[in-house]
């Protein structure tokens, strides 16, 4: 059974305060708590702001649309590197508080994925760094090198097991060639899939240990995933059509482990029971043929994407919901 079959958040929470959040995901998450990313603080603290902390030997900087390569370290990616300290730093203490250290718990950390740093990073001149196939690279093994310095470093202060998660919203549009330029004359070109899935592997192998991906867009590339090293994919269900549920049948096939995004991300008109919730999600399998077993061993379950966007109190309620349903799964999944 893989780690990635239980309750986990998908990284993002509201608010400002990285020790709230980390004693509330610590504290709830009983078996796959994460480090929290809060957008809410600004610049550096969003997902491009993350990844800028943990690039090695590539600088960052703040443009009007966003962020820019640098020729060197900038106040924004200095930023980023404090907010990566201060998340971490209370992680570290709401686990020591828990009784947490040596426990044999594991913990989970994201990072935005190389195709859609890349893409989301502007060149000087303002051209998505994704239109310079040197640039994805540089960008892919700086990225790794650093995220595999900090999963290292967070390991041995919490005494624990740190599993990574790569964070790919926008790898649909890239490799469908639907990413726009700076001008409608200066196109992006689709990413070739053989290239996206070479550069992916080389950062799951780099990084170390189990590795998932999460992408809760549209027109999810089961193709590459299939044919990808990752040991688990992260979806939201509420998006997924019929060629999804094929993908998602062939991943679990094929040994690993698919997360349902089956919470709601914001808090729905009617709240869901844990029992509704697992429903929804027993019902993707049923579909597919699957013995109740696989909810158990296959499948995990999450909201559906980041809870930036939802209210402190329903980010509580949402991974609340997530590991009662895990929980329900483990301990009978033919009662769900």
């Amino acid at each position: 059974m893989s780690i990635f079959a239980t309750a986990t958040g998908i990284g993002s929470w509201p608010g400002i305060s990285p020790r709230d959040a980390a004693e509330v995901v610590v504290g709830q998450l009983t078996t796959l708590p994460h480090l929290v990313e809060l957008p809410a603080r600004g610049v550096g603290a969003d997902m491009i702001g993350r990844a800028a902390a943990l690039l090695v030997d590539i600088g960052v900087d703040t443009v009007p649309r966003g962020y820019r390569i640098a020729s060197r370290r900038s106040a924004a990616a200095r930023r980023a590197v404090s907010l990566l300290d201060e998340d971490t730093d209370a992680l570290e203490e709401a686990w020591e508080r828990a009784g947490l250290r040596g426990s044999g718990r594991t913990v989970k950390v994201q990072a935005c994925g190389p195709i859609t740093l890349a893409a989301q990073l502007e060149r000087t001149g303002g051209h998505r760094a994704i239109t310079d196939s040197g640039a994805v690279r540089d960008l892919a093994a700086s990225l790794t090198e650093g995220l595999a310095v900090y999963r290292a470093q967070l390991a041995r202060r919490l005494d624990a097991q740190v599993v990574v998660q790569f964070d790919e919203p926008l790898l649909p549009v890239a490799l469908a060639g639907r990413l726009t330029g700076v001008t409608g004359l200066s196109a992006v070109h689709p990413v070739d899939e053989a290239v996206a899935t070479s550069l992916l592997d080389d950062c799951i192998e780099g990084v170390g240990g189990e590795v998932a991906l999460h992408c809760c867009a549209e027109g999810l590339p089961w193709r590459l995933l299939q044919r990808s090293k990752f040991h688990a994919v992260s979806v939201d269900a509420s998006r997924l059509v019929a060629a999804d549920l094929d993908g998602i049948g062939e991943f679990i096939e094929s040994g690993r482990v698919v997360m349902l995004g089956v919470v709601p991300a914001t808090e729905p008109a009617q709240r869901p029971v844990p029992e509704q919730i697992a429903t929804s999600a027993a019902s993707i399998t049923d579909r597919l043929g699957f013995a109740r077993m696989v909810l158990r061993e296959r499948v995990g379950i999450t909201p559906a994407c980041g809870l930036v966007g939802a209210t402190t109190e329903w980010a509580r309620t949402a991974i609340d919901l997530a590991q009662k349903v895990a929980d329900e799964i483990a301990l009978d999944p033919d009662s769900v």
